[in-house]
């Protein structure tokens, strides 16, 4: 499964390299004005490796909020903060496939965004999962499309992947809006 996801790493780099190329467009350059955005999200995490109350593999579908904070360089580059709370207690596979306990983590991650367009955003950082028992290591992948609203509000779904080291792996989907502060 690792290998897969590897895999996917790879090829999602391999993507962007080839949008960034295919993308560059000096009139999105020549009116961009750099900005911060905020943006609350309510989510879905799904863990394929949870556990019931037996200790049995099941998987999860638990409620999770989100918050992102934006900084974006140029019209594709962006870099952030984003943090993402399951608000459950719930059991998951641990290292070497025991059962652990998890309450209420909260994973903050540095992120680069590229956003080859006007609606679509990549990312990929790193972070770590915060946990009253232990804090875990983890890559974070994922990808969003927003529609612009006016007085510069987004509608935004998003799909990311927590890749976490010698734990379970989090998959979320969440909708959320967003609101840029430009810098005038």
């Amino acid at each position: 499964m690792k290998t897969l996801i590897h895999f996917g790493l790879i090829s999602f780099f391999g993507c962007l390299s080839f949008l960034s190329l295919s993308a560059q467009d000096s009139s999105d350059e020549a009116t961009f004005r750099s900005h911060a955005s905020v943006a609350l999200f309510i989510s879905h995490a799904h863990v394929l490796e949870g556990r019931d109350a037996e200790g049995h593999q099941k998987a999860l579908s638990l409620s999770s909020w989100g918050v992102d904070v934006n900084y974006h360089l140029n019209p594709h580059w962006a870099i952030g903060l984003h943090t993402d709370v399951i608000i459950e207690e719930f059991k998951a596979a641990g290292p070497e496939e025991e059962t652990v306990e998890v309450s209420y983590p909260v994973a903050p991650a540095l992120m680069g965004i590229y956003r080859p367009g006007k609606h679509w955003e990549f990312l990929l950082g790193a972070g770590v999962e915060l946990e009253k028992e232990e804090t875990t290591f983890l890559n974070r992948m994922g990808t969003g499309y927003s529609v612009e609203l006016p007085h510069g509000w987004e509608m935004t779904a998003a799909l990311t992947y927590d890749l976490k080291w010698e734990s379970y792996d989090t998959w979320l989907f969440g909708l959320g809006v967003t609101k840029a502060f430009t810098k005038e």
